[in-house]
């Protein structure tokens, strides 16, 4: 007889539901103007939904490019055996050219002497050039002609596209609009200068998520979609272009006890939180460990347990946090609790869990810990 296993799912868990992810694909691509393609963003993990299942299924779904953050997360993909293209936007050592080369990784070449050091690796690499139109994290100003120029001028660096990110396309508050138009008009204006000086500048990308949401009337070759991918926006904030979505995760643990205390009785650490009545209290096993953040604390969060909403009490733990449960009956060890999904009629978003969390969904789902099993459906 073989060994006994743990239960798969543990005490707390992930359920990713790929057909889910399937859709919002679908509904995304289909507000693409001719001749734009998705670049699928599956950095950090796929924002935790686990990049080599959701690369997987968007590759099988008919996506050929994908961008990821760091050198291991394009060197993981292809081991997992992604063949489209993948672009690595953050900045890999050219000690790591290497690596470029032997999986056929694109890189976002950030300044000029990032280009030439990747040039003096002896590695033919393909390189997309990053423009710096207002963000000013990476890239190269758009009036410095002469460095994108040197870029070109690389004799190993074939130059395959040119990038910018938006700062602030998520807003649609006047000034911000004016500022991303302003960032795409640059953008366009510095492609259109080299272009018209002979230079085969590739393909253009400028749009993450709500640059394709908000400004449909831009017109790139990729648009580099992330956090609507996975069915969820940054926030509650509107949009001009609302698609179909569907939230591919949902966050569950289990009621480790139950038990009532009564009135004037201080939960969990720096008695910050005090009975004011005899409370039904159901500890559940996950904390800030697995992501659940701290701050979320007195914020105004809940759960669902038994298909009804409970408010998290006291501070959360490292790996526990608390409910008040009182009303909702029966309540018992064992029992599942939603943090993020549906139960019954009831629904925790995730832009509801970031926003009891003084955050973002991206920060949310980034950061759910690697100790929490995904389970996935659709697969």
């Amino acid at each position: 007889m073989a060994d006994p296993k743990p239960n798969e799912r543990g005490r707390a868990w992930v359920e990713i539901d790929l057909d889910a992810l399937s859709h919002n694909a679908a509904s995304l691509r289909s507000l693409l103007p001719d001749g734009c393609d998705l670049m699928a963003v599956v950095k950090a993990d796929a924002y935790g939904h686990g990049a080599d299942a959701v690369a997987r299924r968007l590759e099988r779904d008919g996506v050929g490019a994908f961008a990821v953050a760091t050198l291991n997360e394009g060197i993981r993909l292809r081991e997992r055996g992604i063949t489209g293209e993948i672009l690595v936007l953050g900045y890999t050592h050219p000690a790591d050219a290497v690596f470029l080369n032997n999986c056929r990784l694109s890189q976002l070449v950030v300044d000029g002497a990032h280009a030439r050091a990747l040039d003096e690796s002896g590695y033919r690499l393909r390189v997309h050039i990053a423009l710096d139109t207002g963000m000013h994290r990476l890239g190269i100003e758009p009036a410095n002609l002469e460095e994108i120029r040197s870029v070109f001028a690389c004799k190993n660096l074939a130059v395959e596209g040119l990038a910018t990110h938006t700062a602030a396309a998520d807003s649609l508050e006047k000034d911000d609009v004016e500022f991303t138009e302003l960032q795409y008009r640059s953008f366009l204006a510095a492609a259109d200068e080299l272009k018209g000086m002979g230079y085969d500048i590739g393909r253009l990308h400028a749009q993450p998520t709500h640059g394709l949401l908000n400004y449909p009337e831009a017109k790139f070759d990729y648009a580099r979609v992330g956090i609507a991918l996975y069915g969820v926006m940054s926030s509650s904030d509107d949009t001009v272009i609302k698609p179909s979505l569907r939230p591919v995760l949902a966050l569950r643990a289990i009621v480790a006890q139950v038990r009532w205390i009564g009135a004037g009785q201080s939960v969990s650490y720096g008695r910050a939180y005090m009975t004011d009545r005899p409370v039904k209290l159901a500890t559940v096993d996950i904390g800030y460990a697995d992501g659940v953040p701290r701050q979320m604390s007195g914020g105004g969060g809940a759960c669902i347990v038994k298909g009804r909403r409970a408010p998290i009490v006291g501070r959360i733990c490292m790996d526990m946090l608390m409910l008040d449960v009182t009303g909702i009956d029966p309540v018992a060890a064992g029992d599942i609790v939603t943090l993020i999904g549906r139960d019954g009629d009831e629904e925790v978003r995730c832009e509801d869990f970031a926003e009891a969390s003084g955050t973002i969904t991206n920060d949310i789902l980034s950061r759910l810990g690697r100790r929490l099993p995904r389970l996935y459906s659709g697969a």
